[in-house]
C-alpha cells in the first residue's frame, strides 16, 4: 500500500495503550481467518470473516476504501506477494500458501499485521520452511529493536540489517525490494519506511514512543516484482511462491510491546518485553 510522507509520530504511553486495543482487534481477525483457511474456501469468504470480527469490536477496517482499495484484507496466494484483492473466484487449494494482511482503526488509532498460512494438513516442506523463515526474520527485527532500546537506543537500520541477516540464513530466499514496513499510529502508513535489508547504524534514531509495522517479505526465487493491471496485486516476476508476515511494535526505553500479538510478544521476547506490556499482560 502507498505510504504517507510526513514526520515520525511519537506517541505517549497512553496513546500506545489505545493502539494496543486496535492491535488486539487485528490479532483476533487474523486468528479467525487462520482457523477458516481450508481447501475450497474463497479469499472473499476470508475477507468477510475479518470484516465481521473488526466491525463487531466497534472498529473500522483500515484497508477498506484506502486509496480506493475495495476490501477489508489483502489475501495474497502463492506468487502473489502483497495487496491481492479478495475474490469469490479465488478458491484455496490444498498446498497453496496464502498471506493475510489486515488492519483496523479503533478510536482513531491503527493496528496492522499479517500472517502466512499453508493450506491443508500436509504442507510441502519448502513452503512450511519459507513461512518459518519469514517469521524468524520478523522476530529478529523485533528482538533487535528491543535490545537497542534496552541499550539506550539504536537506529532504524539495525532492524533492517537484522531482518536481512535472518533472511540470508537460507540463501535460496529472495528478499523483496521496494516494499517493506512503515510507521503507524493516527494513520496506517507513516514515516519511517522500514526496509527489510540494509546496514546497521543508519537511518533515524530509535526512540521511545515510535511505533513501527515490521513486515518481511520473502520468496522462493527472485526478489523481483511485477504489479498487475488491477493496480494493487504485486507478484513475483519469476512466479515463485512468496510469504509475508507483519506485527505492529511500540518502542519503550525498557524494551518493546508487540501490539498485534495476543500475548504482547511475551513468548518470544522474554525479559525484553517492555514494562507497559508486562503490566497489562493477559493472565
Amino acid at each position: 500500500m502507498p505510504r504517507a510522507s510526513q514526520q515520525i509520530e511519537i506517541k505517549t504511553p497512553e496513546q500506545i495503550a489505545l493502539m494496543r486495543e486496535a492491535g488486539l482487534v487485528v490479532a483476533r481477525a487474523l486468528a479467525a481467518m487462520r482457523a477458516a483457511v481450508a481447501p475450497g474456501v474463497s479469499t472473499a469468504a476470508l475477507d468477510a470473516v475479518a470484516h465481521d470480527v473488526i466491525r463487531s469490536a466497534g472498529a473500522v477496517p483500515s484497508f477498506l476504501g484506502y486509496h480506493g482499495y475495495p476490501a477489508t484484507i489483502c489475501s495474497s496466494v502463492n506468487e502473489q506477494i502483497v495487496h491481492a484483492i479478495p475474490s469469490t473466484r479465488q478458491v484455496l487449494r490444498d498446498g497453496d500458501l496464502i498471506s493475510l494482511d489486515c488492519g483496523a482503526i479503533l478510536d482513531g488509532w491503527h493496528g496492522d499485521a499479517a500472517i502466512s498460512v499453508v493450506v491443508g494438513e500436509a504442507p510441502r516442506p519448502e513452503l512450511a520452511k519459507l513461512v518459518t523463515g519469514a517469521e524468524e526474520a520478523l522476530w529478529a527485527g523485533i528482538v533487535t529493536a528491543a535490545r537497542a532500546m534496552r541499550a539506550g537506543g539504536g537506529r532504524l537500520g539495525d532492524i533492517s540489517a537484522a531482518i536481512e541477516r535472518a533472511s540470508r540464513q537460507n540463501k535460496r530466499y529472495g528478499i523483496v525490494r521496494g516494499y517493506g514496513g512503515h510507521g503507524i499510529g493516527t494513520e496506517m502508513h507513516m514515516e519511517p519506511f522500514v526496509l527489510n535489508y540494509g546496514k546497521p547504524g543508519r537511518g533515524p534514531h530509535l526512540v521511545p514512543g515510535m511505533c513501527l509495522a515490521i513486515e518481511p517479505m520473502l520468496t522462493l526465487g527472485s526478489p523481483r516484482t511485477v504489479e498487475l493491471a488491477d493496480g494493487w496485486t504485486v507478484v513475483t516476476a519469476d512466479g515463485s511462491v512468496a510469504a509475508h508476515v507483519e506485527h505492529t511494535v511500540a518502542l519503550f526505553d525498557d524494551g518493546v510491546w508487540v501490539l498485534t500479538a495476543d500475548d504482547g510478544g511475551a513468548s518470544r521476547l522474554g525479559d525484553l518485553l517492555a514494562g507497559a506490556a508486562r503490566s497489562t499482560a493477559r493472565p
